[in-house]
């Protein structure tokens, strides 16, 4: 990685996980990490509840607007986080990897999307250790 390093949140909708975990990256890194998000089947929109457990950690991910991974969104990206999106998500050499199993926002009434908002936050926290950013928020 050379300069700001780039993150890539992929799961199959992006319109949960993919944009909380986008959210969230954002909110802590504060600008010192490129943030990307995308899914092989794009949703309509955003998940309301996911929107409404973001806002719950003052961060608005309403005008975030789900959109379709493309092989350049990876390419461009040094890490790629993806979030049950099975084979569909294109492989390339040289590019880190991360599968994080999560269970999927859809259709779950806020109080089972905190939990995983909260583990999103802590993976997110950790990785961004790992990258040598310490986390602002």
């Amino acid at each position: 990685m050379s300069g700001k390093p780039s993150v890539l949140f992929v799961c199959v909708h992006n319109a949960g996980r993919s944009q909380m975990a986008a959210g969230l990256l954002g909110h802590l890194a504060k600008g010192r990490v490129e943030v990307r998000s995308a899914g092989s089947e794009p949703a309509e929109s955003v998940n309301p509840v996911a929107v409404e457990a973001m806002a719950e950690l003052g961060i608005d991910i309403t005008a975030e607007q789900p959109k379709v991974l493309t092989a350049d969104a990876v390419e461009a990206s040094d890490v790629v986080v993806t979030m049950g999106c099975g084979d569909t998500c294109p492989i390339f050499p040289g590019k880190r990897y991360l599968d994080w199993e999560l269970d999927d926002p859809a259709g779950r009434p806020l109080e089972e999307v905190r939990p995983v908002r909260d583990e999103i936050r802590r993976r997110i926290e950790a990785l961004l250790a790992e990258l040598g950013v310490p986390a602002r928020g």
